[in-house]
């Protein structure tokens, strides 16, 4: 048997991140993969960041996790979101070079000291009592560990459909997870079934761009003329690959149309639930007949591979007739499918069964992270790895967990959504989820966190230094617009930062005006935050102040072993959303679905009368 702090099942996004995150606390960590050659790999669309997605990709850069700095270093393009909008939803977004990223992962891994790869399967996890205490191998070989971060993603009991061939796998050509799902189950876990799924790609070789271009049918997506990094700590990057846009046609759709009940999700063989916001093109096609085309992207998966992801045709046709379908989109008539689509089906554990540290309710020193929680995407999975890996890590330690609350990062927002209201679909971050997104914005995600990430021991000192001189340049520019004084229309002279509130005033106009910041290399950080902290003063204001009625309610905390079942006034209903959620704080209670104000109100009543300790 060989001993570790921290096991952290699976090298995805969340695994990477868990293991990451582990070790900065000093733990000694062990990363169990079927391979290694797999890690951080990007079974989907090969992009990281967008809306939502990019402000977590910064808020997990500014705790020190690994996400940003990898993806600035092998994106081949980049771009921000949403920029014709206000701050609140700008949202930078990398395209990959997929292969290099997962081997940038790889390599910062396998360089750190107290991080070991395995190559092995998980068969079971190893308890003694209520507490986890390491693995078991398929091949009999046992990992003991203080912790264990199990991030399964799509393995658990996985199901890859391609038309009528289905075949149990963790994704394409890998095994899925049978024992250890079967053991979840056995648990008493509350265990759903989730549904998701790729598109075919196609040999980049074999697409004329520059006629699809010239005949109208392309629409060439360049990256920004001065693109963005995602980490804070990145300098610059460059754009060295195109995408394009497409859309789909009348005879793709008929084709669609033709062959439906070929396909799993028509035929009843995939019982899974799929995510709404981002259906099959099956889907798309039946559910939306009166829509003509749909939009699809063609993303290059690599600066130098013969690979193309074509973003927004997800099927699960058979082979054949996902051919056909791509023979007969405008400008691919002689496109090369290099493999095809596929959904997968995959259980996940209800992630009601977590606290806000993200370890289970039901067994000391286990956590999960990523799709085994319900959610979808690198970014949603590396946030939730960062949190069970940071937490996992302090636990082995003998340190107590830390959470991050709403109202700090759109991080917070997820995993108080998920422990509070559970899953029924694949969940995914939207800004619109988020009540203090204007808070919560990509440019000032170090402001908000870097200082809790030092403080949990995440944050190294070149990053920490890198913070304190973009601090001390905010401060330092705020007081040099309040000290120089402009001309208004009016003709009245006012000091520049009171000019810069009113909206025909911008940093670019005091900028021509002579008046300089300095921005330490990073205008597009530096400035964005401090035009949009002055411009909307009046409503970061008001936000503060939701905040702090949300901190006082979330300051009432419950007794982790309270009891709701003999309290006068509760229905049934109630009292078995509260045992189900177990909510640490009233706040949090507020939250759950189904429970009323007033019910909200008793239950205040009685915390009042009832002694209360950190859950």
């Amino acid at each position: 048997m060989t001993n570790y702090d921290v096991i952290v099942v699976g090298a995805g996004h969340a695994g990477c991140e868990a293991a990451w995150a582990a070790a900065r606390q000093g733990s000694s960590v062990v990363v169990c993969t079927l391979s290694v050659d797999t890690t951080a790999s990007m079974p989907c669309n090969p992009a990281v960041g967008g809306t939502a997605k990019g402000q977590l990709v910064r808020e997990i850069d500014a705790l020190g996790g690994l996400m940003g700095e990898a993806i600035d270093a092998t994106g081949i393009q980049f771009k921000v979101l949403n920029k014709s909008r206000g701050p609140a939803v700008w949202a930078p977004r990398a395209q990959a070079d997929k292969k290099a990223y997962g081997v940038w992962v790889r390599r910062r891994l396998e360089s750190t000291p107290n991080v070991r790869f395995v190559e092995g399967h998980v068969e079971q996890l190893v308890f003694d009592g209520r507490r986890v205490v390491g693995v078991r191998l398929i091949d009999g070989r046992i990992l003991s560990a203080k912790s264990v971060v199990v991030t399964t993603g799509t393995f658990l009991n996985g199901l890859v459909h391609v038309g009528m061939d289905s075949r149990p796998a963790g994704r394409g050509g890998e095994p899925p997870s049978i024992h250890l799902g079967e053991q979840l189950r056995g648990l008493g876990f509350s265990v759903g079934r989730l549904k998701t799924g790729t598109p075919p790609r196609l040999s980049k070789a074999s697409i004329d761009f520059e006629a699809g271009v010239r005949s109208g049918v392309f629409h060439v997506e360049h990256g920004d003329d001065a693109p963005t990094p995602l980490s804070f700590l990145t300098p610059t990057v460059r754009n060295s690959a195109d995408c394009w846009l497409l859309h789909t046609s009348d005879h793709a759709h008929a084709v669609v149309q033709g062959n439906v009940r070929r396909s799993p999700l028509y035929n009843g063989a995939i019982r899974g639930i799929g995510p709404r916001y981002c259906p099959s093109f099956e889907d798309k096609v039946m559910r939306f007949p009166d829509r003509e085309r749909h939009l699809l992207h063609l993303e290059p998966e690599g600066a130098d591979v013969d690979e193309i992801y074509v973003n927004g045709l997800s099927m699960s046709l058979p082979a054949d007739v996902q051919a056909e379908v791509i023979a007969s989109l405008p400008g691919l008539g002689a496109a090369r499918m290099l493999r095809p689509g596929y959904a997968v089906e995959y259980d996940f554990v209800q992630p009601t069964e977590l606290k806000p540290t993200l370890q289970t309710k039901r067994f000391d020193g286990l956590f999960f992270a990523g799709q085994i929680n319900g959610t979808s995407g690198y970014e949603e999975a590396a946030g939730q790895g960062l949190l069970a890996g940071l937490n996992a890590g302090r636990q082995s330690l003998g340190l107590p967990g830390v959470e991050i609350g709403r109202d700090q990062a759109y991080l917070g927002v997820m995993v108080d959504d998920l422990v509070t209201q559970g899953c029924l679909e694949p969940y995914r971050l939207f800004t619109s989820r988020a009540e203090f997104r204007l808070l919560l914005r990509a440019d000032n995600a170090d402001l908000r966190l870097t200082e809790l990430g030092r403080s949990w021991g995440l944050v190294d000192d070149v990053r920490w230094d890198h913070f304190l001189a973009r601090r001390s340049r905010l401060a330092d520019n705020t007081r040099r617009l309040q000290a120089v004084t402009v001309s208004m229309p009016s003709g009245q002279r006012v000091a520049a930062i009171e000019a810069l509130k009113t909206q025909s005033v911008t940093l670019d106009t005091l900028k021509a005006g002579g008046i300089t910041l300095n921005t330490g290399g990073r205008a597009d950080i530096d400035a964005t935050t401090l035009e949009t902290e002055v411009k909307y003063a009046g409503y970061l204001r008001r936000q503060d102040a939701a905040v702090r009625r949300l901190a006082h309610s979330d300051s009432q905390r419950i007794p982790e072993q309270f009891s709701y079942r003999n309290l006068p006034g509760f229905s049934t209903e109630v009292v078995q959303r509260l045992e189900e959620v177990r909510p640490t704080t009233l706040g949090q209670a507020r939250r759950i679905p189904g429970l009323t104000p007033a019910a909200v109100m008793l239950l205040s009543a009685h915390l009042s009368h009832t002694p209360t300790t950190a859950g």
